[in-house]
C-alpha cells in the first residue's frame, strides 16, 4: 500500500527529474554527450584526439593520402564499389 508520503515523494522525484532533463522534440530526454553543451563536447573530444596522436595511434593525412581516399569514395559513390556487381 502507497502511503500519501510515499506518493509525494515519488510525485516531487519526477517532476524535479522532468524539470533537470532535456529533452528532444520527439519527446525523448537527452543523456550523456546529447545533454551536454555543445563546447563541453568538443572539449571533451578534443582530449581524446590529442590523446591518440600522444600515444601514437593518430594519424594525420599527407595530402596524397587525402587526394587518394577521396578518389576512392568518388568511385564508390559512382556505383563502382565492391557490391557483387549491383546496379542502381
Amino acid at each position: 500500500m502507497i502511503t500519501n508520503n510515499t506518493a509525494r515523494a515519488s510525485a516531487a522525484r519526477t517532476s524535479t527529474r522532468a524539470a533537470n532533463s532535456k529533452t528532444t522534440p520527439a519527446g525523448k530526454s537527452l543523456r550523456g554527450f546529447a545533454a551536454m553543451d555543445p563546447a563541453e563536447q568538443r572539449r571533451i573530444a578534443s582530449e581524446g584526439g590529442k590523446a591518440s596522436h600522444e600515444s601514437g595511434r593518430g594519424h594525420r593525412f599527407t595530402s596524397e593520402e587525402a587526394r587518394a581516399a577521396g578518389r576512392k569514395g568518388g568511385q564508390a559513390s559512382r556505383g563502382r564499389s565492391n557490391q557483387g556487381g549491383a546496379t542502381r
